[in-house]
């Protein structure tokens, strides 16, 4: 599990209502009670889905959970151990040549690179190498927008929802002014339903739609670093010199990792 996302989540619902608890005073727990409104609860939540779900097709809207997946699972990207594999490849390639990466295709865990090397290996022009390499990445990145789009869309529609709750409920509270005793607590209700609009948008699907931005930022990194490989390997490249310039792709920090022999990959082609 990612615990960037679970470890964010959790802390900001804690501070929140613990600050509710506090703000309650001697009341304590009991005051927590008042934030419970199934009504206000029905339209952010049930208003949310629909109006979220009305922008996409069902196809997409229906994959929500494997977003949510991509957003709560770990992913390693290890970029020091693809280049160190890809630097063995080229090792192989230079003194054995090209078609004895065949042998080594099997052992590629990353599927991107995996595809890479079949293409060398095939004998595919590289120039048709590149570009179908790139394609891959381009239509990738076009499925994981919907992912990112789906989430800040319901971050959109979610205060407005609330407030559409507030309006109801005060409507309700103005048709009953004569009610003086119950007018303070029926105003207080009225205002739950924006709370919740603005909590999930805030706390849940901005958050979600900007993790998986960096997710899938992070994916197409890795995949740049895989399709510059593969085109120095199938150029004839010197290991050295494709060692460095995919090195130079990484972070200084991580210029110093050692360099594992054939990392795989966590990162495939496609979360999405």
């Amino acid at each position: 599990m990612n615990l960037g996302t679970i470890v964010g989540l959790v802390v900001a619902i804690i501070c929140i209502f613990a600050a509710a608890l506090v703000e309650a005073g001697h009341e304590g727990p009991a005051a927590m009670v008042r934030l419970l409104n199934f009504p206000g609860a029905l339209i952010v939540f049930g208003g949310t889905i629909g109006a979220t779900m009305t922008c996409f097709s069902l196809k997409d809207f229906l994959k929500v959970g494997q977003y949510l997946g991509v957003a709560f699972k770990e992913t390693k990207t290890e970029a020091p151990g693809l280049i160190a594999q890809m630097v063995q490849f080229a090792e192989v390639a230079r003194k054995e040549g090209l078609l004895k990466l065949e042998e080594l295709v099997s052992t590629v865990e990353n599927t991107f690179l995996r595809k890479g090397i079949q293409l060398i290996v095939d004998g595919t022009d590289p120039a048709v190498t590149r570009e179908i390499l790139e394609n891959e990445v381009n239509c990738m990145e076009e499925r994981h927008k919907v992912g990112v789009q789906l989430f800040q869309q319901a971050g959109g529609f979610a205060p407005t929802m609330g407030m559409i709750g507030t309006v109801m409920g005060l409507v309700n509270v103005l048709a009953n002014l004569n009610d003086t005793a119950s007018l303070g607590p029926a105003i207080s209700t009225a205002f739950i339903a924006t709370f919740y609009g603005v909590f999930t948008a805030n706390i849940l699907w901005l958050p979600l739609a900007t993790k998986l931005k960096a997710l899938n930022k992070q994916e197409v990194e890795i995949c740049q670093i895989i399709i510059e490989g593969v085109s120095s390997i199938q150029a004839g490249d010197h290991p050295r010199v494709i060692n460095d310039k995919l090195v130079a792709f990484l972070s200084p920090s991580k210029r110093e990792l050692p360099q594992v022999e054939a990392a795989g990959g966590a990162v495939g082609v496609d979360n999405g």
